[in-house]
């Protein structure tokens, strides 16, 4: 401090007010009144400079002042306890009190909830009408003024509009189904409006802090360049007035478990010692043990003493998320393929019957009820009267309430928000039951997949690499099959030449094809409909050339109706089909909002049901996916010794070094829980344990609960599998080992080793095989190139790129590398000629030059360089634009080349 003031040549406070003033600003004149103003602007005048309420208390915290929070300005007792701090911290002063912060602590790092995000764009909106309205102060006459005239709110609406329209973080929700809409609004973004950008976020931003117990789950974020930048807020955690997350822990006084529950912010936190959730404890809540296993400041943990204990944790599922919670046996999965895990789950079609996992982790009803896809009862009653649509509850006071369900909706995502009554006439409801299960829910639980009776074996090399073989019997009962609804829109716009007309007077169309639509032109609700037909008949007028005395004619007699237009109705697009379920129509004469220069407006629904096939992709709730590769037989699936066929085999070669060895256990589990079982009289701790939690006997098909870091133990699975109730035949399939002798199905020859078999839990992904498989003969050219668009969605073809034409010219086929590279692709001459000899069965004809090396000779001469391009005996080829033969050919083909060439499907 001492070297500080010797450097500082100033003498006096106004020497030092000028001095700063001609830093700050260099080059205009100082004087007292204006270096003091400016001073005074920076960080002392509340208009000028605002810490908010967070700031003030950050700043309080950190120095220990007892500032009032209403206080937005700096105060000279913060600077000079800043220097104060700042000369300690370096004179290396006692590093429990003063330290260095960490960026990356929970304690530093706040959310901003989106009532801030908005008020902020609110803020700018009225900063922007604040100007508007002193102009118009100055400009208009003062005796005429009305608060009408002033005040232009457009700015507000504009800067709110904006927000939830272009805002990062104003997304599309994601409803594949109901865990995946509670997991995005749980989501936790470092990207956005004031946050971190990809390219510039290192790795210490993205690590797993220990600040995070409790906080935001260490498990659950994206794989790709988002990893550790978007997170997921852990179970038990709350946002406080401040934006700092708050964990629950429970309060410790002289060693003894207290119910007291405080909420602890990260920097709260540091300052005590912690014990884990699943401590033992005795009888009168003080530790069983004389040592307890404790975490403290930095994720350090020892044994202390049990009197030495401040806190301990709520529930053992704490440091995690709901979808990390849903996984049993959390603990033996590598954390990579949890992460898989998690992720997957949201991605899990709602399939036609919801069956809940045998092996659950006991958070799925609080999942199902809190994410808001099932109907829950408000007030205690009787159930009136219900039918598919609705549910009447005559409540105990009396009253009359009734709830409305959900049918075939569509969600986001095109999957199908069904509800279904789960009480009968009659039944007595209290308040907050699930009355009405929605989509993946079964009997309020959330049920996102099937239990399928799994053999862990390889199949004649059929599921290589994750690949799956499934049993013909999921097909056959509809077990995996899942509805899909696609929203088609349609709208009638003006035009320069006329408004569109949304009719079933189609120019040139068979009457056929027509049969399914109503006066109106719209399709009828129930029709089967595939790809190509009409759902909603529309036409355009077309560009009028100098009518004929004729048509003139035709005109004067028939009115408009002569007039041409040319067919642009609504078709199903390629590789979809279905039923039309629903029809909505918007009109602006019915009073209708729309867009400007929209008349009209037609949505139609089409559902399909989708059964598995191959090429669709399932995975387990441990990062075990695949895609499925066969589909068997039944009766050639591998048996069970009483003839009982697997559904699925999964390849073993998938778990050893992905090291999720949960799904083994969840197998084993999974069996017991579909057996049942009875345990003996016996002393071992296993059986004291489960005889404690009333779990020695449980019938078939009873579901279990393993919770994540609490669940059921290797030994208690090797004796449950010991203790699982015979067959009908009295025979115990699978002893302690969890193994089953298999038998071919096609042989009946038993396989030489026994195979692991049991229940698993399997999910069916939104990555549909139907989705993605495509193929094009022609369509849509691209500008320039002339080259065919890329991509499903463009109905583009396949690129074939530079290492593909390697692999041809390595193996010398240039006759296919030519056709690849001119006909195939962007010899516009040559494809319409191939065209004609194709349909009139001629030999194809030799490759012209391609548009693109007529693109990149143009670019050549546009740097001065003059390319002529030669034929092989040297003769220059003239590059002529058009050629008069291809105009015959195409028009012969009825292909109108006059116009650009359509760049959409819909142009198509």
């Amino acid at each position: 401090m001492r070297i500080t003031l010797e450097k500082d040549h100033t003498a006096s406070q106004d020497d030092a007010l000028l001095d700063i003033y001609r830093k700050l600003r260099p080059g205009e004149p100082p004087t007292r009144e204006s270096a003091q103003t400016l001073l005074e602007n920076l960080f002392f005048n509340p208009k000028r400079y605002d810490l908010a309420k967070v700031g003030r208390y950050k700043v309080n915290k950190k120095l220990t002042l007892e500032v009032a929070h209403d206080v937005g300005v700096l105060t000279e007792d913060d600077i000079v306890r800043t220097i104060e701090y700042v000369v300690k911290l370096h004179a290396g002063a006692d590093p429990s009190e003063y330290e260095v912060d960490d960026i990356d602590h929970f304690g530093n790092r706040r959310l901003r909830t989106v009532g801030e995000l908005i008020q902020n764009q609110v803020r700018l909106g009225l900063a922007r009408m604040e100007r508007v309205v002193r102009e118009r102060m100055t400009t208009q006459d003062v005796e005429a003024i009305t608060p009408q005239t002033l005040i232009n709110i457009r700015p507000v609406v504009a800067s709110i509009k904006e927000f939830f329209g272009t805002s990062q973080l104003s997304q599309f929700m994601d409803q594949t189904n109901p865990l995946a809409g509670l997991t995005h609004k749980r989501r936790l973004s470092a990207l956005g409006p004031g946050g971190l950008s990809r390219e510039r976020a290192g790795f210490e931003v993205r690590d797993v802090h220990p600040s995070h117990y409790g906080r935001m789950c260490p498990i659950e974020t994206p794989e790709g360049p988002n990893i550790g930048l978007i997170g997921s807020l852990s179970t038990f955690a709350r946002v406080n007035p401040f934006g700092f997350v708050e964990t629950p822990y429970r309060k410790v006084v002289s060693g003894q478990v207290t119910d007291q529950i405080d909420y602890l912010t990260a920097d709260e936190e540091d300052r005590h010692v912690k014990a884990q959730a699943n401590t033992p404890l005795l009888p009168d809540g003080t530790f069983a043990e004389d040592r307890v296993l404790v975490r403290r400041k930095g994720g350090e943990v020892e044994f202390i003493p049990p009197d030495e204990v401040d806190y301990m944790d709520v529930s053992p599922r704490q440091m995690v998320s709901v979808a990390t919670a849903m996984i049993p046996f959390l603990e033996h999965d590598d954390a990579n393929r949890a992460l898989m895990g998690s992720n997957m789950q949201r991605q899990s079609v709602p399939l036609l019957r919801s069956e809940a996992p045998l092996v659950g982790t006991g958070m799925e009803a609080r999942a199902a009820k809190d994410a808001g896809d099932v109907v829950v009862c408000v007030q205690a009653g009787v159930v009136e009267d219900l039918s598919a649509d609705y549910i009447t509850v005559m409540h105990d006071d009396g009253t009359r309430r009734t709830y409305r369900l959900a049918k075939f909706r569509r969600s986001n995502q095109g999957t199908c928000i069904n509800q279904k009554p789960i009480v009968f006439e009659g039944d007595r409801v209290e308040a907050g039951q699930v009355i009405a299960d929605g989509p993946c829910t079964d009997n309020g639980e959330m049920a996102l997949g099937k239990n399928l009776l799994v053999a862990f074996m390889p199949w004649e090399g059929h599921n290589y690499e994750d690949a799956i073989i499934l049993s013909q019997r999921l097909v056959q009962d509809d077990v995996l099959s899942s509805i899909h609804i696609e929203e088609h829109e349609v709208d009638a716009r003006d035009t320069k030449l006329g408004p569109e007309e949304i009719t079933r007077d189609i120019p040139n169309v068979a009457e056929e094809v027509l049969a399914d639509l109503d006066e109106r032109g719209i399709i009828r609700i129930g029709a089967e409909v595939s790809p190509g037909d009409v759902l909603v008949g529309k036409v355009t007028p077309k560009g009028e050339t100098e009518l004929t005395p004729e048509e003139r004619l035709l005109r004067a007699i028939f009115g408009e109706k002569a007039r041409e237009v040319r067919d642009t109705s609504l078709k199903v697009p390629h590789g979809e089909s279905g039923k039309v379920i629903g029809v909505r129509v918007f009109a602006r004469e019915d009073g209708d909002e729309l867009p400007p220069g929209v008349n009209e407006l037609v949505r139609v629904y089409v559902a399909q049901k989708r059964k598995i096939t191959d090429g669709d992709k399932l995975a387990g709730r441990h990062g075990n996916k695949g895609v499925i590769a066969k589909i068997l037989p039944q009766e050639d699936m591998p048996f069970l010794e009483d003839g009982t066929p697997v559904d699925i085999v999964l390849n073993p070669h998938g778990v050893p070094r992905r090291m999720n060895i949960g799904q083994i256990l969840e197998t084993h589990l999974g069996w017991v829980a579909k057996t049942g079982w009875q345990v003996d009289t016996g002393e071992e701790e296993w059986k004291e344990r489960l005889r404690g939690i009333g779990a020695d006997a449980a019938p078939a098909g009873t579901n279990v609960s393993t919770p994540v870091f609490d669940g059921a133990r290797e030994e208690e699975i090797t004796g449950l599998l010991d203790s699982t109730h015979p067959n009908r035949d009295g025979v115990q399939l699978i002893g302690s080992s969890g193994k089953a002798t298999l038998f071919d199905g096609r042989t009946g020859e038993p396989y030489p080793y026994p195979v692991a078999v049991g229940y698993i839990y399997i999910l069916k992904l939104l990555h549909l095989v139907d989705d993605k498989i495509h193929a094009r003969s022609t369509g849509p050219y691209s500008m320039i190139t002339q080259q065919p668009l890329g991509g499903k969605a463009q109905f583009g073809g396949q690129r074939f790129g530079e290492m593909e034409v390697w692999a041809l010219e390595a193996y010398g086929a240039a006759y296919a590398l030519q056709e690849l590279l001119t006909i195939k692709s962007d010899d516009v001459v040559g494809r319409v000629k191939v065209y004609e000899a194709i349909v009139k069965g001629e030999n194809i004809p030799e490759p012209g030059i391609p548009e693109s090396f007529k693109v990149l000779i143009k670019e050549m001469q546009s740097l001065c360089l003059n390319v002529e391009v030669l034929s092989s005996d040297g003769v220059q080829i003239e590059m002529r634009d058009t050629d008069e033969d291809v105009f015959r050919a195409a028009e012969e083909l009825g292909i109108d080349l006059s116009r650009r060439e359509p760049s959409s499907v819909e142009e198509v």
